[in-house]
């Protein structure tokens, strides 16, 4: 297959030389480990200490990685990338809430978020995060078997009943609903609740998608019972399928809680099961919708020659690609600019409340080998050719 992604006039066609600037001396400083930590310390401290930050946040990292402060500012940005046929997932990314209001708020962001969709071919799904609609410790309680208080109760029906309030809307309104995947110790419960969701609103096309983490070495079983289930209830599924963003969190939880790992044993074997998930739901799309999340252009180029063997069509609306905004262009825009369906995760939210995603996006690119100095590669090259015309 002709390789694609190091087209970088196309990858960055929409930004100017600043913000191409920008990009390189951010990614600049995420290659720097001790400099993350550093910064990642300054900015907790500054922004709960209330010094004047948020400008300085929000015109770096915050504009390089989210879409706005709420779902409206966004709109400029999702227009603009759909000028080059790349669509976006509006994503509410404020994190570690525990308050009811808190979840009632995210719960009416998302029924926002789905009707914006609904208005608008640019944006294809929109998103939530378990964790999002419900405390972290009742998913973690329910996974773990153990029975709840009588107010644990009442609180986990609340939960259920903001997840079908969603998935309901999303099914009426004809928008496909994409539920992101957390830590392992909570998923159990919340995996359950998604293919309950499936069941009753997935009869006649995937609306609703959960989550597979591929760096779990659990998850090929788990997408095969769950394809077998599916067979005998007469439901689609719809499968976001990403290598997983909490990896040091799990093996630090597997050691010191002496099970386990979740964890593939090596990045090899990562890569391996992400491919095998592929090559699995491809094998019956009669069944599934595929959303492959992924920043890897091995796994990227594997989807893309099996579409090809199977003489499915760039743009069937089963299989997207999905890349996070901010990076990997040169993957999204050129899938789009090749007639691939493809969406980028555009976060928003109060520069304050998104703080924990961004820096667990920067801890990230730290940790994955190879992602930052792509992107700066890609950047340079992007840099030089401009100076060259």
């Amino acid at each position: 297959m002709k390789k694609i992604f190091n087209n970088t006039q196309v990858a960055f066609a929409l930004k100017s030389d600043t913000e191409l600037d920008r990009a390189y001396f951010l990614f600049k400083m995420i290659d720097n480990q001790p400099l993350v930590r550093i910064g990642t310390a300054v900015t907790n401290f500054a922004l709960k200490a209330n010094l004047p930050v948020e400008g300085l946040i929000r015109a770096t990292v915050f504009d390089h990685f989210c879409g706005g402060v709420n779902e409206v500012d966004c709109l400029s940005v999702v227009d603009k990338m759909f000028t080059k046929g790349v669509s976006s997932v509006l994503d509410y990314s404020v994190e570690g809430k525990e308050e009811e209001d808190q979840f009632d708020a995210a719960l009416e962001m998302t029924l926002k978020t789905i009707e914006f969709a609904k208005e608008r071919k640019a944006i294809p799904f929109a998103v939530f995060k378990p964790t999002g609609f419900g405390r972290f410790e009742l998913y973690e309680k329910l996974g773990e078997k153990q029975t709840l208080t009588t107010e644990e109760q009442a609180e986990w029906n609340r939960v259920v009943e903001r997840f079908d309030l969603v998935c309901k809307e999303a099914h009426s309104k004809n928008v496909a609903l994409l539920i992101d995947g957390e830590e392992s110790w909570m998923q159990d419960a919340a995996d359950d609740l998604v293919t309950e969701m499936m069941r009753k609103y997935n009869k006649e096309k995937p609306i609703v998608f959960n989550t597979l983490q591929m760096y779990r070495w659990d998850r090929l079983d788990y997408l095969k019972k769950l394809h077998e289930q599916a067979k005998k209830e007469g439901f689609l599924i719809g499968m976001k399928l990403v290598r997983g963003a909490y990896m040091e969190k799990e093996i630090a939880r597997a050691e010191e809680k002496s099970y386990l790992s979740p964890i593939c044993a090596s990045k090899e074997a990562t890569d391996e099961n992400y491919d095998a998930a592929v090559h699995y739901m491809i094998e019956h799309l009669d069944a599934m919708s595929i959303f492959a999340g992924t920043h890897n252009e091995e796994s990227t180029y594997t989807l893309m020659e099996l579409m090809q063997e199977k003489g499915i069509k760039s743009n069937d609306d089963r299989i997207w690609f999905g890349q996070l905004y901010g990076m990997s262009d040169n993957i999204s825009y050129n899938l789009a600019a090749n007639g691939y369906n493809v969406a980028k995760y555009l976060p928003f939210g109060p520069v304050k409340d998104v703080m924990p995603y961004l820096i667990r996006r920067a801890e990230e690119n730290t940790s994955v080998a190879g992602q930052t100095s792509r992107e700066l590669s890609m950047i340079k090259a992007e840099r030089n050719r401009r100076k060259r015309k």
